[in-house]
């Protein structure tokens, strides 16, 4: 399954920016420390919202749950790094309730295939 309306998705930049780009955020910093290593950066932040959104349309959805907001979905796969390094993540996504836009929420690095 798919995550419904991915191809209308949206990634936030200052999702990307502020959270998961960024080596200082206290939450974010292992994660940002991680696609860095790939090639991603904050300045060109546009490049992994592009490879996110191919993430999410290219590979199955998991419903992760639902909630009085909307509904919640992850989806696990390959995405590729400026490097050309082929990383196995999980992203998950939300549609809040009374939309059919899904919206980035985060990332992480699962373990290599």
């Amino acid at each position: 399954m798919k995550i419904p309306g991915a191809d209308f998705a949206v990634v936030p930049e200052a999702k990307l920016t502020q959270y998961l780009l960024n080596p200082a955020h206290p939450v974010g910093r292992s994660k940002a420390l991680f696609f860095l290593k790939f090639g991603f950066t904050a300045i060109s932040w546009r490049d992994l919202a592009e490879a996110l959104l191919k993430h999410a349309r290219e590979n199955d959805a998991t419903l992760s749950g639902q909630t009085t907001y909307g509904v919640r979905y992850f989806v696990d796969g390959i995405l590729r790094a400026p490097d050309g390094t082929m990383l196995n993540i999980r992203s998950a996504w939300y549609i809040d309730t009374g939309s059919k836009v899904p919206r980035f929420v985060t990332a992480h690095p699962l373990p290599k295939l």
